[in-house]
């Protein structure tokens, strides 16, 4: 009997543990676009260049972003500091998606 009780318990906790792991999961991508700023958006409006008006507008509190142009979305990235070295520059990022947001686990110059 005790033993029919352990492996119920080991069974249901197995269980537990797979759907929370199917539900909670999200998958890696890859996105493509430029690193800009939070106050521009897709569309840089200072002159100079997309880069000197990210630069810009970063020294002004704005936050580093991916503009996908192509799908007409701006996503926030996780990690600030690899996006500082890509301003204005078409990138693609591997990453996760939670929310606006991706969890950036790599960023790479697109070619």
């Amino acid at each position: 009997m005790k033993r029919s009780v352990g492996m119920a318990v080991l069974i249901s906790a197995l269980a537990i543990v797979g759907c929370s792991l199917t539900f909670g999961q999200d998958t890696q991508t890859v996105f493509y676009g430029s690193i800009g700023d939070s106050m521009c958006g897709l569309k840089h409006t200072m002159p100079g260049g997309d880069k000197a008006c990210t630069v810009a507008c970063i020294k002004e509190g704005s936050k580093y972003i991916l503009a996908d142009t192509a799908h007409n979305k701006v996503y926030q990235l996780s990690n600030q500091a690899k996006a500082s070295r890509f301003p204005g520059q078409s990138v693609v990022i591997h990453g996760r998606l939670r929310g606006d947001t991706i969890v950036t686990y790599k960023i790479e110059l697109a070619k």
